[in-house]
């Protein structure tokens, strides 16, 4: 994910009152200073070590995990419910999508219907819609 992505992801965040949870990965930080253009510190939590073992905890936790992913049972964005608890919005790898030892976790998985000939769309405005429709502004 390049800085750019990061810093729509940000804003969108802001817009629609949420966090932004990373993976500890050594160019991040560097990139979520480049990316962000808010005035003021923006709300991001560091996803631990092992993103799957931080989703079991944040499931645990009581957080609803909801995955952007094409998968057999997949949603349609237009059938995803607004959040009625704390929920966590994993973004796979644009080309590669969530690892499968993340699937694994997700409460459900949504995708985002394409007519054209792309078989996804960038992760900052896949991110953005999905955070949209769960904040219900959508």
């Amino acid at each position: 994910m390049h800085g750019a992505n990061l810093g729509t992801l940000l804003r969108t965040c802001d817009a629609v009152g949420a966090c932004l949870a990373v993976p500890p990965l050594p160019w991040v930080p560097e990139a979520l200073d480049r990316g962000n253009t808010l005035r003021r510190p923006v709300c991001v939590h560091w996803a631990g070590p092992d993103v799957c073992t931080w989703l079991e905890s944040q499931r645990s936790a009581g957080f609803r995990i909801v995955g952007v992913e094409l998968a057999d049972e997949a949603i349609r964005l237009g059938d995803l419910p607004a959040a009625r608890q704390r929920t966590i919005a994993v973004l796979g790898h644009e080309h590669s999508g969530i690892p499968p030892e993340a699937l694994d976790l997700l409460d459900l998985a949504v995708e985002i219907p394409m007519i054209g000939t792309g078989a996804s769309l960038n992760v900052a405005v896949a991110g953005s819609l999905v955070l949209y429709r769960l904040a219900g502004f959508l």
